[in-house]
C-alpha cells in the first residue's frame, strides 16, 4: 500500500566495533491493523451476530426471552446482535473515508459506493418482502403506499401503521435494515463533515484526534435523540429510526479511524499503535468487559423485554451499554494485524495461547460459511419461523425453544445459502459492470 507510512522502526543504535548490526524492522503487516482485503475475523463476528438475532427471535416467539429470571434475561440480551451489525457497518464502510481524511485528500466515489449498497441490499430483500406480503398481507396488496413503504424500507417512518409491532407481518426484523440503509445514504455526508472538521489539523495526529472528537459528538447526538423519543410523550416508533443508533455506528467508525491512524502515526511506537496492539493481543479482556455490558442488558435496568420499552433513563443506560458492547466485541478483530497463515485448529493447545483463540474461532470454516450467507439468514428467519409455527399450530409466546430453533435454523440456512448463490452473487457480479475503474 503505497500511501501507507513506512514500517515503524526502533531507536537507532550505533553498533560498537565487532557488534552485530541491528535486526531488520518487522513487516508492518504483521504488527499493524489489517486495513485492506477481507477481514475474516470480522466476518466471523457477523456470522455470530446473525445467529444471535435468530436465537432472540425464536426465544421471543416461544416466550422464553420474556420469562422472568436469569435465563429469560440472557436470551433477551441476544438482541445485542443489532448493535454489532451497526458497528460492523461503521468500521467497514467508513474506512476509505477515514483514510482519505487522515491523508487530507478526497474520499471515494460516492456514486460507486451508493450503487454497490443498493445492489447489495435490495434484490434479496425484495424477494423475501414480496413472499411475506403475498402470504400474510393480502388485504393490503391493493394499496400502493403499502407496497412502496415496504419495498423501499421506509415503513418504519409510518407513525400510524396498519400492522402491529415493528413492521408488516413476517418482516418485523427489517426495521434494523431500514436503519442500515439510512446510514448508508447519510454516510457520505457524515464523512464530508468529519473531513472538513479534520482538515483544520496540520498533522496526521491532529486530524486523527479531530476525527475521534467528531465521532464522540456523533455518539452524544444519539443520546440526545432519546429526548424527543420520550418527551413530552413516548414515541415508540422513533426507536426504529437512525438518530438513536448513531452512537453504535460511531463506535465502528472510531475503530476504522484508529486502524488507519496506526499506519500513519509518526514515531517508532506511538500511543495509537500501542492501543491497537494491546486490544488485538487481549481479546479475552475485551470480550470479558463486553460480557459485563451483555449481563447489564439482561437486567431490567436497561428497560423491558420488548423493543423500545422502558423510560428515558433505562433507554439512556441501554444506549451506553450497547455502544460499549459493540466496540469491545469488534475491537480485537478490527485492530488485529492480517493473519500470517491459516487459523490454528481449535483442538490444538497453541490456538488457546497468546490471544490466538479469537482468530481460530472466528476464522473457522463454519463461521466463514455462516458469514457468507449471514444476510440471507437475517432476511429469511421471520418468514421461516412464522410458517413453522403456523404449521405446528403454536400460539404466540408458547412452545418449545428447541422444537422451533432446530428446524427453523436448518431451513433458514438452506434458504440463505440458495439466496446467496442465485440472488446475491449474480447481483454483485452484474453491478460491477457499472462504474468500472481504469
Amino acid at each position: 500500500m503505497a500511501s501507507l507510512s513506512p514500517a515503524p522502526e526502533g531507536p537507532a543504535d550505533t553498533p560498537s566495533a565487532g557488534a552485530s548490526t541491528a535486526a531488520p524492522a518487522p513487516d508492518p503487516a504483521l504488527v499493524l491493523p489489517q486495513v485492506g482485503g477481507r477481514n475474516e475475523a470480522l466476518d466471523g463476528i457477523r456470522a455470530a451476530a446473525a445467529l444471535m438475532v435468530l436465537v432472540f427471535h425464536v426465544a421471543t416467539e416461544t416466550g422464553d426471552a420474556l420469562a422472568p429470571g436469569v435465563l429469560g434475561g440472557l436470551l433477551s440480551a441476544f438482541d445485542l446482535a443489532v448493535p454489532l451489525f451497526f458497528a460492523l457497518s461503521g468500521v467497514l464502510l467508513y474506512r476509505p473515508w477515514a483514510r482519505a481524511a487522515l491523508e487530507g485528500r478526497r474520499g471515494p466515489d460516492v456514486r460507486v459506493y451508493l450503487w454497490r449498497r443498493v445492489v447489495r441490499v435490495f434484490p434479496a430483500y425484495w424477494l423475501v418482502a414480496v413472499a411475506a406480503l403475498l402470504i400474510w398481507s393480502r388485504d393490503q396488496l391493493g394499496s400502493p403506499r403499502y407496497w412502496i413503504e415496504t419495498l423501499t424500507l421506509t415503513f418504519p417512518f409510518n407513525t400510524d401503521p396498519s400492522w402491529v409491532g415493528t413492521g408488516p407481518y413476517g418482516l418485523g426484523q427489517m426495521w434494523s435494515l431500514s436503519v442500515e440503509v439510512s446510514f448508508y445514504l447519510l454516510l457520505p455526508l457524515f464523512a464530508l463533515l468529519l473531513a472538513l472538521w479534520a482538515r483544520r489539523g496540520t498533522t496526521v495526529d491532529a486530524r486523527g484526534r479531530r476525527l475521534l472528537w467528531g465521532l464522540a459528538v456523533m455518539a452524544a447526538l444519539a443520546l440526545l435523540a432519546l429526548v424527543p423519543q420520550y418527551f413530552p410523550e413516548h414515541r415508540s416508533y422513533m426507536h426504529a429510526w437512525l438518530p438513536r443508533t448513531l452512537g453504535m455506528f460511531a463506535g465502528g467508525m472510531a475503530l476504522a479511524v484508529l486502524s488507519e491512524w496506526a499506519w500513519r502515526e509518526p514515531g517508532p511506537d506511538g500511543p495509537v499503535r500501542r492501543f491497537c496492539r494491546t486490544a488485538a493481543s487481549a481479546p479475552g479482556v475485551c470480550w470479558l468487559a463486553a460480557g459485563g455490558f451483555f449481563a447489564l442488558c439482561a437486567t431490567e435496568a436497561t428497560g423491558g423485554r420488548f423493543i423500545g420499552s422502558g423510560n428515558f433513563w433505562t433507554a439512556l443506560l441501554e444506549s451506553l451499554s450497547t455502544m460499549g458492547f459493540a466496540f469491545l466485541v469488534l475491537a480485537p478483530a478490527a485492530l488485529a494485524p492480517r493473519p500470517a497463515g491459516p487459523p490454528m485448529p481449535l483442538r490444538s493447545t497453541a490456538a488457546w495461547t497468546g490471544g490466538r483463540w479469537l482468530d481460530s474461532l472466528l476464522r473457522h470454516r463454519v463461521c466463514q460459511f455462516l458469514a457468507k450467507i449471514s444476510y440471507g439468514v437475517f432476511l429469511w428467519q421471520f418468514l421461516v419461523l412464522y410458517l413453522w409455527r403456523d404449521f405446528t399450530g403454536q400460539e404466540i409466546f408458547t412452545g418449545s425453544f428447541w422444537l422451533d430453533m432446530v428446524p427453523v435454523t436448518a431451513v433458514t440456512v438452506l434458504l440463505a445459502a440458495a439466496t446467496h448463490r442465485w440472488v446475491e452473487e449474480p447481483s454483485r457480479l452484474w453491478s460491477r459492470k457499472f462504474f468500472r475503474r481504469p
